[in-house]
């Protein structure tokens, strides 16, 4: 194998932002099992629209599954949540968002942090497996099972490392995420914009029930995706996505500044 034909190893993005959109922040986080490169394009074309962006590698991912498996849900979030409280430090305005786990991360810091809104891309807050109950057993007699595959991917695939397992200690630690982001959900105060799949094999419709239940109106936008899969930001319905996400952050901020000019 010659150096030029193996995959990049994943690694976290940074766009420091320009024009007229510099002073607004917008921190992304990629989902479980991923990478930075799952969320790229999104990131790229928010970059090109001249907002500051930042997409960190969370820890565990974009090396292999026995690497995540050493990992928790703590080191995950703070590692999300350090990448926004620099942004934010740099910034006026800033925004979180993510895809699949990601959606969670951002919405559990958007519960602990003032945001200036939250966009999230089929965010997980349940499970389609039932065994998910016993996980916390389970694990001890089974350390890893096969990761979600769709039928019939449309999504464009990317190396995000070896994660050909999927260890259940992790999964484990994927719920008690889940359960501390939906714990949060009753303190986010900002506005709230979701992109949901019609075909999802990972996260059910649960996860966006759960949020129309429990944020009420603070959910201000949802856009249904006729077109695409779970990782939609690589998908079909990939524009909608780039281009609905970034006029939420342009209206919020502006209206943000508004509210905070003396």
């Amino acid at each position: 194998m010659t150096e030029s034909s193996i995959p990049p190893r994943p690694a976290a993005l940074s766009y420091p932002g320009h024009g007229g959109n510099a002073r607004i922040g917008v921190a992304i986080c990629h989902g479980f099992t991923g990478s930075p490169l799952s969320v790229q394009p999104w990131a790229e074309h928010l970059a090109a629209q001249g907002y500051a962006v930042s997409v960190p590698l969370l820890p565990g991912h974009g090396t292999d599954w026995r690497q995540l498996a050493r990992t928790g849900w703590r080191d995950w979030y703070r590692s999300y949540e350090a990448a926004f409280l620099e942004l934010r430090g740099r910034t006026e305005t800033c925004f979180v968002a993510g895809l699949s786990m990601g959606g969670a991360l951002a919405l559990l810091t958007a519960s602990k942090h003032r945001v200036a809104g939250v966009s999230v891309v089929n965010p997980g807050l349940s499970f389609y497996d039932r065994r998910i109950r016993v996980i916390g057993v389970l694990k001890y007699f089974q350390r890893t099972t096969l990761p979600i595959e769709e039928e019939q991917p449309t999504a464009a695939a990317t190396y995000d490392g070896d994660y050909s397992r999927t260890p259940l200690a992790a999964v484990h630690e994927l719920k008690k995420l889940y359960g501390a982001a939906i714990r949060g959900l009753h303190r986010i105060d900002a506005p709230v914009q979701v992109f949901k799949s019609r075909t999802d094999v990972v996260v059910p419709p649960t996860s966006l029930a759960l949020l129309r239940r429990r944020l009420g109106p603070r959910l201000t936008q949802v856009v249904d995706l006729a077109s695409s899969g779970h990782v939609a930001t690589l998908d079909v319905d990939a524009p909608l996505i780039f281009g609905g996400s970034s006029a939420f952050f342009n209206a919020h901020a502006h209206q943000t500044n508004a509210l905070e000019t003396p």
